[in-house]
């Protein structure tokens, strides 16, 4: 075609970094910034007008990828190239036809060059905060505009298209709003949209970047995923979808199967990432509500979960909850699970900031009634020493904890008091007295001897020096009357908290003190005062 200029389809990108962002506002003149929008119109026209201007397309991108003081003459030409591709494509000018000339093939060429170059254009635009959205909404249109007409015989969705477009928008340089906006209006209301999104979220993660990069891109595309509120339970619920679904019905985008494949290879290529542990809590924050329900193979996250409990400290404790989950409701084996629980089990977690959660956690670990004696057992011994050492905020919660405990394992309550009922017991008991049966230093719960023991260390607490924790120390020794503590009520106490509730009491009774000043305290009194004199004076003479 006369005229016709090529440009290169790999030609550098624009790049801006954030200080370099055009700003919103034009600094010249209205007629020249009429000028300029009439000027992309005109070319645009001059492209429906006649093959023979389709030289304006080079320009129009040109005029996109330009860098000015604004981004409005960008914004247009982006617009107009859209409706110009639009056009294309519905035409099928960007397909080879049958008994096409050389000269046409040349021409099919050069405007797919184009219009990848102008996708690429558009992928760098979604980085650029004020005009992401803008590209954004005109990706999803070419999108869909691909997906509706370039159809052979089988159903065909542009995947590589939507590829590029999600790995434009996890880069670290990504806008935000972009990405939620993707989130929120196609990730999460379409199907179709969705499965492929997984599919490309697996294919970014397995490219090579620097560790600063990976950081960036893992926050991107955890908030892509999470984005998505719930899981489809039936295939029926797959039938939201952005194209026009397939005609057949055993394509994979029907097949709930398929769909939880495609999420958990995307979910597995996040997790095994090299992960900080701040990145680790907040996958296992959301384990088994948004991550494991996704897993048609759930055993793939229990080495995920096993290295989190060895990062330790609150790490463990929010991994353990998602092995608890996987062995719950995936029916999966770990027969250390307990074991490492009681691990946990130490002076530190008294004290920890993490206080509260481990107990609600431990409240659920030991719920079932199922569990056997001897490990139950050994949590409430164990929980009662360090009781010894604990602050009150920390035995206040220990306290109705094991009240509960024995109330779901009555089994346990003859730990509460243990009588000797042998005479060689006995009296060994008023010569020597006996040895705690406990092993503290004992690893395995089910081997500790605790259910042999009792809970000596709860009747000390009631000598304890804080009222409130001598006070609610007695339940243990009262009948057991109550069916169980809320737990909650008992959660996040301090010292300072429970002095504040202390001195915030209403006092029923002022006491009464009785009191006088002496008008002598160096001197004897004066005779038939009737006063005595004080013992200062009987031991010692001033005069």
């Amino acid at each position: 075609m006369p005229g016709l200029v090529k440009a290169s389809a790999g030609s550098a990108k624009r790049k801006r970094s954030s200080s370099d962002k055009r700003p919103s506002k034009r600094a010249r003149s209205e007629s020249s910034e009429e000028d300029g929008q009439a000027q992309i119109l005109l070319l645009e026209n001059e492209i429906f007008e006649s093959k023979k201007n389709y030289n304006n397309v080079a320009t129009l991108i040109k005029i996109l990828k330009t860098d000015s003081e604004d981004a409005d003459d960008s914004v247009i030409a982006a617009i107009s190239l859209c409706r110009v591709f639009t056009r294309f494509i519905v035409a099928g000018d960007l397909a080879n036809k049958k008994g096409a000339t050389d000269q046409e093939a040349v021409v099919v060429k050069w405007l797919k060059e184009r219009y990848t170059e102008y996708k690429n254009s558009l992928f760098d635009l979604l980085g650029e905060e004020g005009i992401s959205a803008t590209a954004l909404a005109l990706c999803m249109r070419l999108l869909k505009t691909e997906g509706e007409n370039t159809r052979t015989q089988e159903y065909q969705f542009p995947s590589s298209f939507l590829t590029g477009i999600v790995q434009a928008l996890v880069k670290p340089e990504s806008d935000a709003n972009a990405r939620k906006e993707f989130s929120e209006k196609f990730v999460e209301e379409y199907d179709d949209i969705r499965f492929y999104t997984f599919e490309a979220i697996k294919r970014v993660l397995e490219e090579p970047r620097s560790a600063a990069s990976a950081h960036q891109v893992f926050d991107n595309v955890f908030e892509i995923l999470t984005t998505i509120e719930s899981v489809p339970e039936s295939e029926e619920e797959l039938e939201d979808f952005y194209i026009p679904a397939p005609k057949k019905s055993k394509h994979a985008l029907f097949t709930l199967t398929k769909h939880k494949k495609r999420a958990q290879d995307a979910w597995y290529a996040l997790v095994t990432m090299d992960l900080s542990e701040d990145q680790r809590k907040s996958i296992l924050k959301i384990m088994s509500t948004s991550v494991a329900p996704w897993f048609i193979k759930p055993e793939l996250l229990m080495d995920f979960c096993t290295d989190s409990y060895n990062a330790g400290g609150s790490t463990s404790l929010a991994a353990l909850s998602g092995l608890f989950y996987l062995i719950q409701e995936k029916n999966l084996d770990y027969p250390s699970f307990y074991q490492k629980l009681y691990g946990l089990l130490d002076s530190e977690i008294m004290h920890s900031k993490h206080r509260s959660s481990f107990f609600k956690l431990m409240d659920t670990f030991l719920s079932s009634t199922h569990l056997p004696v001897v490990l139950v057992a050994s949590f409430v011994k164990r929980l009662s020493r360090l009781t010894l050492n604990a602050p009150p905020g920390g035995v206040v919660t220990v306290v109705p904890w094991i009240y509960n405990i024995l109330q779901k394992h009555p089994t346990c309550t003859f730990m509460i008091h243990r009588v000797t009922r042998t005479a060689e017991g006995k009296a060994l008991l008023e010569s020597e007295g006996l040895a705690d049966p406990f092993l503290v230093e004992e690893e395995d719960p089910m081997k500790t001897h605790a259910i042999d023991s009792c809970l000596w260390e709860i009747v000390m607490l009631q000598s304890h020096y804080h009222p409130n924790v001598a006070t609610l120390a007695k339940i243990i020794s009262e009948q057991f009357t109550k069916y169980a503590y809320n737990l909650e009520d008992f959660l996040d106490h301090t010292y300072g908290s429970m002095l504040e509730d202390e001195l915030s009491k209403d006092v029923k009774k002022v006491p009464v003190v009785e009191y006088e000043i002496p008008k002598k305290i160096f001197s004897k009194q004066e005779e038939g005062s009737g006063k005595e004199d004080s013992l200062l004076v009987k031991l010692w003479d001033f005069n």
